[in-house]
């Protein structure tokens, strides 16, 4: 093995940090889910309101991920993580005071713009550490850190809820975010690894100087187009557990703040085994020569669409426990989606065009977090009751899984979109 197929010195240790950076990302997000039933009877909120605060939170994710993708693909993405860090954890502080629904909406716009770049960006800043074949489980890892991040911030989240109040829940985030920034200025590093698999694409190619292949030419490759599709689905059904579930649970079930707390952990808890056992079987799958199609396209959408298909019947059965193993199983059998997503942004795109690229995909699936809290809110508010109204809409999110996976399953290519683009790229420029 030369030093080009295997991690750099250190690599797991950077994993490390950036996995923590993002279990405390997610527990930012997930606080407002968590936070739902007595937020909502402190200020006064209808579900509408707190749909709008929901999706409030990915107004501008997708615009700060994409100038931040730029940004970084110019700067060390150590400096980008850092500052984000030290950003999104100052925004939680207001939380402490007594806050109107208007100063609530404007914070949750804020750290949506703060964070809306994390999940880019760290991946970009981990795949300089590893080679294209070995991404796989550094990749499922880092994306555990959303899995992790609820399982071990819910608990003690709800606890500070019960006890003291849904205010102290925002503060106890942002003291573990700038904890973080301290280890991460001092134990942070850049990464060098250079990028042999994108040797053809850079080689012959483009429009662009430096070798460079355009934006708009990676945007309409059709692996490209169909991994939003899936990505869109994906996060429509991953901004719906982090606004909604606690109050499914809580307020259409019927459960205590403290037991439907508690239970939130459990789409997190699977989800966490299904990406960690898929990004294996997936790396796997690829070190043993199997294609990238079916390694990252066939396998996991496959899974995506299977759990699209169990989520209807939860509008079909009365039991409360069947309801909530329908709403934990049908998500997290696809959630593997999270990991291949940014592997093959990653395999068809010039690692000078990496982290740009990355947001910029990033930004489009957000897209699907700005509209299913909102929707939802509206569905639940008009139903004849709230039950009904959210077994409504998870039954919306059954359809988009579906199709998104069948999407996927169909036209995500990496190996013939990779010898396109190569083939189309005009050859650059030579000096004379």
């Amino acid at each position: 093995m030369t030093d080009r197929q295997r991690p750099q010195p250190g690599a797991w240790s950077i994993t490390a940090l950036i996995f923590l950076f993002m279990l405390i990302n997610f527990a930012d997000k997930a606080v407002i889910g968590l936070c739902a039933k007595p937020m909502m009877d402190e200020l006064k909120m209808t579900p509408e309101q707190f749909g709008l605060l929901g999706s409030a939170f990915f107004l501008l994710f997708p615009v700060s991920a994409v100038l931040v993708g730029f940004v970084t693909n110019r700067v060390q993405a150590r400096h980008t993580l850092l500052a984000m860090a030290v950003l999104w954890s100052l925004i939680q502080f207001p939380m402490l005071s007594a806050v109107t629904f208007e100063v609530l909406l404007a914070s949750r716009i804020a750290l949506g713009v703060a964070e809306g770049p994390a999940y880019p960006v760290a991946m970009h800043a981990v795949y300089k550490w590893f080679p294209d074949s070995l991404r796989g489980l550094p990749t499922a890892v880092i994306a555990q850190g959303s899995s992790i991040g609820v399982i071990v911030a819910v608990p003690i989240l709800n606890w500070i809820i019960v006890n003291h109040s849904w205010h102290w829940a925002f503060g106890a985030l942002g003291i573990a975010g700038l904890a973080w920034a301290v280890l991460w200025a001092l134990f942070g590093r850049e990464g060098i690894l250079v990028d042999e698999s994108h040797d053809e694409l850079t080689t012959g190619a483009s429009s662009q100087p430096g070798g460079a292949i355009s934006y708009r030419r990676l945007l309409l490759c059709p692996s490209i187009v169909a991994v939003c599709c899936v990505g869109f689905a994906s996060y429509w059904g991953l901004s719906l557990g982090l606004t909604w579930f606690t109050s499914y649970l809580v307020d259409g079930l019927g459960f205590s703040q403290t037991v439907g707390g508690d239970l939130s952990v459990l789409p997190w808890l699977a989800g966490m085994v299904i990406v960690l056992a898929g990004g294996w079987y997936s790396q796997h799958l690829m070190k043993n020569g199997v294609s990238s199609r079916t390694a990252r396209a066939v396998f996991p959408c496959l899974t995506m669409a299977i759990g699209g298909c169990i989520l209807p019947f939860i509008a079909l059965v009365s039991q409360p426990e069947l309801k909530i193993a329908i709403l934990v199983v049908g998500p997290a059998i696809g959630s593997t989606t999270f990991v291949i997503i940014p592997l093959i942004v990653s395999e068809l795109t010039p690692q000078p065009q990496r982290a740009a690229m990355l947001a910029i995909v990033n930004s489009i699936i957000t897209l699907g977090g700005v509209a299913a809290p909102l929707l939802m809110g509206g569905v639940v508010q008009t139903a004849a009751t709230r039950l009904a109204g959210y077994d409504r809409g998870f039954v919306i999110l059954g359809c988009l899984l579906t199709v998104g996976g069948l999407i996927g399953m169909i036209f995500i290519r990496p190996e013939a979109d990779r010898q396109g683009l190569a083939r189309r790229a005009a050859p650059p420029v030579q000096a004379a």
